[in-house]
């Protein structure tokens, strides 16, 4: 039986980052950060670090069904959200797992490619991505190039981002958020829930600190869901929270480092440690 006392709870169903910057390393930390304890289900071993991906290992699919049924048959989660899930058959059984354990409030992030360029989904995963996990998620998260493949345009303005939107609620996502990131200008987010458009925009951060956002802004959309928040309200929040986490990234390797999901905790601890001394 499901337990549900303590915290807000929330899994990840996604990659292992080896660097920790992105997949569950970074959303387990963007959930602890938020205040909800996170769980994982991990679909594939890469070998990763801050210049690029040098290996991938996927785990079979009874592992990743046997995971999520051990964390939904005892801890639970009131939200869960979807990362690197690199073949049709791994995004298929955790369709199945998804509809066997009623995980409704459902953000799926269509992870196809990370940001040192290397390809984490392949090509004939995608009509599997359209076909089976869409329709299942409450939120779908595609930045500007992975919304060009699941709608089939090109993306090259904010009345671009709408359409794509659109196309891509087609598909079957009650809410869907074309990221803005790779444009120029402000960034913008667009939020669609199939009847009006929400804008979204904060000024862009001069970083190059930018591994793993796409998984940092779904995992705090998650977070926040799971806390009762309703999907605006959610998709503000955490932009704001990525927002901060990239003005206080720091350098961890020599390429792009990740952001940094405890910024408030380290703000605070550094301030406490003026005041003692």
């Amino acid at each position: 039986m499901t337990a549900n006392i303590g915290p807000a709870k929330a899994l990840t169903i996604a990659g292992s980052d080896s660097g920790a910057g992105a997949g569950i390393q970074a959303d387990l930390k963007t959930f602890s950060a938020l205040g909800v304890y996170g769980s994982t289900v991990i679909t594939a071993i890469t070998a990763q670090n801050t210049l690029g991906v040098t290996a991938v290992h996927e785990i079979p699919t009874e592992i990743i069904a046997a995971q999520l049924d051990a964390v939904m048959s005892d801890i639970g989660a009131q939200a869960a959200k979807t990362g690197m899930l690199s073949s049709a058959e791994i995004i298929q059984t955790v369709a199945e797992g998804v509809r066997r354990h009623g995980l409704e409030k459902l953000v799926v992030d269509p992870v196809m490619v990370a940001k040192s360029g290397d390809r984490l989904l392949r090509e004939d995963a995608v009509e599997a991505l359209r076909q089976i996990l869409l329709p299942l998620a409450l939120v779908v998260t595609p930045n500007a190039p992975e919304a060009e493949v699941l709608a089939g345009r090109e993306i090259a303005s904010e009345a671009d981002m709408v359409e794509a939107a659109r196309a891509i609620h087609a598909l079957g996502p009650r809410y869907v958020v074309v990221k803005g990131g790779h444009l120029s200008g402000d960034a913008v987010d667009i939020l669609f829930d199939g009847r009006s458009v929400e804008r979204f925009a904060l000024p862009r951060v001069p970083t190059r600190h930018t591994h793993g956002t796409g998984c940092t802004f779904s995992a705090a959309i998650a977070a926040y869901l799971a806390r009762g928040e309703d999907v605006p309200a959610a998709v503000w929040q955490a932009k704001q929270y990525l927002y901060q986490a990239l003005r206080h990234a720091y350098p961890i390797g020599a390429g792009q480092s990740p952001a940094h999901h405890f910024y408030a905790l380290w703000t605070a601890g550094a301030l406490a440690r003026q005041e003692v001394s």
